[in-house]
């Protein structure tokens, strides 16, 4: 037997991930929760540019190997392949500062069927920063290689540990020293957010700050403040990558990942535009999915529909109707109406 099938392996489906420019869907906490992957993957595939594959949001690891129903509640996919219905790929992100523990999650992760390991080292939440997970880390470069060496060293050999970093925790003074810490931990790809936690969420995002890692020998992929195609060729040029994780732009405008690689070509304008009119039986889906209750659904409706309003001008008159309405067939007929 070839010992080094396994590394080979991952090495080769590392090569097939990047040989083309990757379009990711991002982690967001509270946001990109499993039918909300299961919506935007499938328009996505609909509109014939599927993402290569999603993160799911944080699974937090603390005091011990988190149980299998953890897992599963954060990433059900793992029960069909690790895929959602449209046939994107899940990886799984952990956050946490112990690394042996991360690296025993990891491992459980990947015996659960996880074909990825991400590292979340981008939270700004203060609630997770106060308790050493997430950007605080990046104060602590050595803790953070600990952390990528020893899940590395956990998850069998043929699959890939990546890790989502922002540029620094109250500042980037700091950069040199995690790309160090990057470069030497055995990371298979680096995600990049382009602010400091101090930055958080507000514009601008400082795309040319991740040439700084280019110098790596892994693949960079570029993300934050793409909102449209224009600032995703702005951020792809000025980062120095062809690789972009999409986030909150995809939530606004769900056909973003198919306009940014069709941004040049008027011929495929209708084909990469998602109208009002084609979004509303997804949204009805997403109404219609489960959730511990009512409440809670209509809750998570109204931010994604409070999200659409920047990218739609039909969601904002849909909004001022339902905005206070807590029944979910009012709101569904709301919305049919809304055509």
């Amino acid at each position: 037997m070839n010992n080094n099938q396994p590394l080979q392996v991952r090495q080769n489906t590392i090569h097939q991930f990047f040989a083309n420019p990757v379009r990711l869907l991002a982690p967001m906490e509270g946001l990109t929760d499993p039918l909300m992957r299961q919506i935007l993957t499938q328009i996505a595939a609909d509109l014939g540019r599927p993402y290569d594959w999603s993160v799911s949001e944080f699974i937090r690891v603390t005091q011990h190997v988190l149980p299998a129903h953890v897992f599963y509640k954060y990433v059900p996919e793992l029960h069909h392949d690790a895929k959602t219905a449209s046939g994107t790929p899940i990886h799984v992100q952990l956050l946490g500062s112990e690394a042996q523990l991360m690296a025993e999650n990891a491992a459980y992760a990947a015996e659960l069927g996880a074909p990825a390991i991400d590292i979340n080292f981008g939270c700004p939440a203060k609630t997770v920063n106060s308790h050493r997970g997430g950007s605080v880390l990046l104060d602590e470069p050595e803790v953070m290689y600990e952390i990528i060496s020893a899940v590395r060293r956990a998850v069998p050999a043929h699959i890939p540990v990546s890790a989502k970093i922002r540029l620094g925790y109250t500042d980037t003074s700091k950069m040199d020293d995690i790309r160090g810490a990057i470069a030497d931990s055995g990371a298979d790809w680096l995600t990049i957010h382009a602010r400091t936690k101090t930055q958080g969420y507000k514009p601008p995002a400082y795309w040319d700050k991740i040439q700084n890692f280019n110098s790596l020998s892994i693949p960079v992929i570029a993300n934050g403040e793409i909102w449209n195609a224009e600032q995703a060729q702005n951020c792809m040029m000025q980062a120095g990558t062809q690789h972009l994780m999409l986030g909150r732009g995809a939530v606004t405008r769900p056909d973003l990942v198919a306009r940014v690689d069709n941004d040049n070509n008027k011929n495929s304008e209708n084909l990469t535009t998602l109208l009002w009119t084609d979004l509303i039986a997804h949204q009805i889906k997403f109404l219609e999915g489960a959730a511990k209750s009512d409440v809670v659904l209509v809750g998570r409706y109204k931010q994604w529909l409070g999200m659409l309003t920047k990218g739609y001008s039909e969601a904002q008159t849909l909004w001022e109707g339902i905005k206070r309405e807590k029944n979910r067939a009012v709101i569904i007929s709301a919305l049919q109406a809304s055509v």
